[in-house]
């Protein structure tokens, strides 16, 4: 699967703006309390229209040269904002996209005009379609009773290896930091910058206005929601996973990876439009959580919740990134 990595060519990024280099209260120590509780859907859904549709508008042509002077647009509110910087060393289109995508990441979330966002809309749209929609009706599906669950209805369960950000799932799950704003590293090959990337900067607006009324960072294990924006998908269920790296898995690792399976099911099942989900690998990838004790937490969870909850959720996809994440799922459902 492919997560956009790529080589920039030369950007000037030291130019940020002082609002770029202002931290969001909630990511402050002060703000990283353990008398911070998680925020209730009901208290952030109408605040970030969560359920009023985002009605996309037009995709940008096709052509590279009409593209060329949409970008051109949108690097002009960049300039515009950076002061006297400008991309005008830039010839290329794939260097001035390169460009508006790594100060996209970089950027704060303060607030886009609307007629930015309805530009970048369009070509976001565009690059949807180029790198195609992956319908789940067409995926191979697992045994009715993949888990051994007894449901009636059984949910269907898809096990597939591709880009998340192609899938048309109501819902997409992604692996998220505490500050919940996306990663701010440019070409950054983790999952969190390829959904924001792809979705569009509305997503890091909501997530910063989610957070603002938390009031400090986001626990692991907790989840949030928030539209797709440009995505085929039309939800994003934001979850932090624990961090293992170096350290030795411990209990309380395999704990927290089973609340954020559970957390992101709950949430779901509160939200009348998602009947689908695809799962990403949550924790495996810089969080460092190992791969097949992850899965068997992931499977299990997810087993465990359908099993209580019949009826709530119809089709489960088990997203990976490799074919050996794709094998270690084969094998463990083999098993059960």
């Amino acid at each position: 699967m492919q997560f956009y990595r790529v080589h920039s060519p030369v950007i000037p990024m030291s130019t940020a703006t002082d609002s770029e280099r202002k931290q969001p209260a909630w990511t402050s120590p002060g703000a990283q309390r353990s008398d911070i509780s998680p925020l209730d859907l009901d208290d952030y859904r109408s605040s970030i229209e969560l359920d009023q549709p985002f009605l996309a508008p037009p995709p940008a042509p096709a052509a590279v040269a009409q593209r060329l002077a949409l970008v051109d647009q949108l690097l002009a509110y960049w300039s515009a904002e950076h002061g006297s910087a400008s991309a005008g060393a830039l010839s290329s289109y794939h260097d001035k996209r390169q460009l508006l995508r790594a100060w996209l990441t970089t950027r704060g979330p303060e607030p886009l005009p609307d007629a930015f966002h309805d530009a970048l809309d369009r070509l976001l749209q565009r690059e949807a379609l180029d790198r195609g929609r992956i319908d789940m009706a067409d995926l191979p599906r697992l045994p009715d009773d993949w888990l051994g669950l007894g449901c009636d209805p059984s949910p269907t369960a898809i096990l597939w290896q591709g880009d998340i950000t192609t899938l048309n799932t109501d819902a997409i799950v992604n692996a998220a930091n505490a500050q919940m704003l996306g990663c701010f590293q440019p070409f950054h090959a983790c999952i969190d910058n390829a959904i924001h990337s792809a979705a569009g900067p509305r997503v890091r607006e909501d997530c910063a206005q989610i957070m603002q009324r938390q009031g400090g960072v986001e626990g692991t294990g907790w989840a949030k929601v928030t539209r797709a924006y440009n995505l085929p998908s039309r939800y994003i269920l934001h979850t932090v996973g624990p961090i293992v790296g170096s350290d030795r898995l411990r209990p309380e690792h395999e704990h927290a990876l089973a609340d954020c399976y559970r957390s992101c099911l709950d949430l779901a099942s509160r939200v009348a439009g998602i009947r689908s989900i695809a799962f990403c690998a949550i924790s495996t990838g810089v969080f460092g959580f190992p791969r097949e004790p992850a899965a068997r937490v992931a499977l299990r969870t997810i087993g465990e919740w359908l099993a209580a909850h019949p009826g709530a959720i119809d089709v489960i996809v088990l997203n990976v990134f490799s074919q050996d994440d794709f094998q270690i799922y084969q094998r463990l459902l083999l098993d059960e």
